[in-house]
């Protein structure tokens, strides 16, 4: 028998999960139950049957990842991100019931939910089978049940901190007694509310409605623990930061430009960098070269700034399935909150904890550290900086942008390949596998484990992700978004008929938009042509000058109005017929006057 062999023995099928010396772990792949271990002896003339057997077997389908919507890919992953910290601990009941109790309380989930995901996935071995799969709307609630709701949130989610039981009686005496008071005859049991309250029990909302949503954030909001090893047991937890470099930097003309911003994303499993932005704009701009930076061919981009490297030395081109990030504005954007739609869960640190991103911090501490001895008198700040009298080391500035950048490529190849993690968390497996103490090699045996939680995405998608949105509207002269005008085959109906739609656009060209329906993008294209190319600033530019020409020209206008209506007046003062103009034999007379009217404009031209 082989780790992760299906196995056919006893009328039963199950699916081999780990193996020791004399037991094996198992999980009944028809009843999906929780896996045991059991004695390898009692495992007699095993039938290994294949992946589709079981599937066959179990009447389920497993479509292509391709072939799944947007929105079920973003719930699969968000699924299998709550289970990939329980998978490496499967084997042992306790620290798995454990890992199950964090991660139901992290995600506000059932723990009967978390383990039916669980079962699922060690059954089928597959992503695929965690996609969610339609069903009919929910029941819509009784009588009975809107009452005990309102009961809820008249008397149980609120400051006063009523218990359960006294926020039952509560409700029986404002909804279920007469005028004197006495009971009806039919009212909820203290059973039943208990019940429906726990049914439809949101976590979130009961700590924020009893103790306030500023407490909430400071006690009971996720990742409250002791440390980033809490929730960083396997690789795909990415951490994105940024920092100011402490070095002062000039342009290709030798003028100083100031300290360039330089952005990261770090991997908080194996500790290497994914991938970096050194730049002089921050914000979204930065988020979105960080992203392009992840995916990037790093061989090719690394060529570009003249550093020659391997594949192995920086193979990285997926997305973390988990990306943790502070409360900096980008990162609090809309913009930021899209890349969800690509199954990435978000987590934003708690305040007060500054240690959970202390793998990003100390990945920013020892960049700055490689270059800081070597670029003495080259502007880069001392500790001193800040006191009076101390050098004024922006006049040492002598490194472009580029010049620098090639010192971080260097920098950051040293911190993935060659730095020595002296107290990382080796486990058995890891020593036996013979896994060095680098970031790299943690890195390659990391995204090897089944738990681990990549993405593999386009550039394009994440691009198209991170464009701003906003609200679109149809009209019979086209879909209208910032004030432009665009259009796409196919919708004649919303033209005619009207309506909203979420469009996603470029701010640096408006040559197209995207109209988002249900996660796919449909292209419109710009029908005012004069605006082709040009940045959404651009265009507003133009307009307010025309405005403002138009503005300038209202009195001329007026006068040239004004001055028209008098040169009429002049032409027509005395001209009238009394109401007696001969109106017989029209045709005749219109004749004479065309004859009378009429130019031979060759003749002139040839006599003249």
């Amino acid at each position: 028998m082989k780790k992760n062999e299906l196995i056919k023995f006893k009328d039963g099928i199950y699916r081999v999960l780990d193996i020791s010396d004399r037991e094996i772990l198992i999980i009944d792949c028809l009843k999906q139950t929780m896996p045991v271990w059991i004695n390898a002896g009692t495992v007699t003339d095993p039938e290994s049957i294949s992946d589709e057997e079981l599937c066959s077997t179990t009447d389920l389908y497993l479509p292509d990842v391709e072939d799944l919507t947007p929105e079920d890919r973003t719930i699969m992953h968000h699924r299998f991100t709550m289970i990939s910290s329980i998978i490496p601990v499967v084997g042992d009941k306790d620290e798995r019931n454990e890992e199950i109790r964090r991660t139901s309380d992290q995600h506000e989930i059932s723990k009967q939910t978390i383990r039916k995901y669980l079962c699922l996935y060690l059954t089928y071995q597959n992503k695929v089978v965690l996609a969610p799969r339609r069903v009919t709307h929910d029941k819509p609630l009784t009588d009975m049940e809107k009452a005990m709701r309102w009961g809820l949130n008249r008397y149980f989610y609120t400051k006063n901190k009523n218990s359960l039981k006294e926020a039952y009686t509560m409700l029986i005496k404002s909804r279920f007694t007469d005028e004197e008071g006495k009971l009806l005859p039919e009212y909820p049991t203290f059973n039943q509310f208990r019940y429906f309250y726990r049914k439809t029990r949101k976590m979130q909302k009961y700590y924020i409605s009893r103790d306030g949503l500023k407490d909430y954030q400071r006690n009971n909001r996720p990742l409250t623990g002791d440390g980033v090893r809490e929730y960083a047991n396997h690789v795909g937890i990415g951490m994105l930061d940024s920092t100011i470099c402490d070095i002062y930097l000039v342009n290709d003309a030798g003028q100083l430009v100031g300290r360039p911003l330089l952005a990261a994303a770090v991997d908080a499993y194996s500790g290497i960098c994914m991938g970096y932005i050194l730049s002089w704009e921050g914000g979204v701009y930065s988020l979105k070269a960080l992203a392009a930076s992840i995916l990037c061919d790093k061989v090719e981009h690394c060529r570009k700034h003249g550093v020659m490297i391997e594949r192995d030395d920086w193979d990285i081109s997926v997305l973390p399935g988990t990306m943790v990030t502070d409360k900096g504005s980008e990162y609090v954007s809309e913009n930021f909150e899209q890349m969800t739609e690509l199954g990435i869960t978000l987590i934003d640190l708690p305040s007060y904890r500054p240690e959970l991103k202390g793998v990003i911090e100390k990945f920013f501490d020892l960049i700055q550290n490689s270059f800081k001895p070597y670029l003495k008198g080259k502007g880069v700040i001392e500790p001193d900086f800040q006191e009076r009298g101390a050098h004024d080391y922006r006049k040492d500035a002598c490194l472009t942008l580029e010049d620098f950048e090639k010192v971080i490529i260097r920098c950051i190849l040293f911190y993935n390949n060659s730095r020595i993690i002296e107290n990382y968390p080796f486990t058995e497996e890891m020593l036996n596998a013979g896994i060095k103490p680098y970031a790299r090699d943690i890195w390659d045996y990391g995204k090897l484990q089944q738990e681990a939680d990549l993405i593999e995405v386009s550039y394009s998608a994440v691009m198209m992700t991170l464009l701003p949105r906003t609200t679109g509207k149809f009209t019979r002269y086209g879909l209208k978004v910032n004030k432009l005008r665009y259009h796409a085959e196919g919708y004649t109906e919303e033209y005619l008929t009207g309506g909203d739609a979420t469009v996603a656009y470029n701010p640096d060209d408006v040559s197209a938009v995207w109209v988002i329906e249900k996660g796919v993008y449909t292209r419109f294209d710009l029908i005012e042509s004069r605006f082709e190319g040009k940045a959404l600033s651009e265009v507003e530019d133009i307009k307010s000058r025309q405005r403002l020409l138009v503005r300038n020209e209202m009195q001329e206008n007026l006068q040239a109005k004004i001055d028209l209506a008098q040169h009429i007046q002049t032409i027509t003062e005395g001209k009238s017929s009394g109401g007696m103009t001969e109106i017989k034999d029209t045709t005749k007379t219109k004749k004479r006057e065309r004859r009378k009217q009429h130019r031979d404009y060759m003749k002139e031209a040839l006599d003249a």
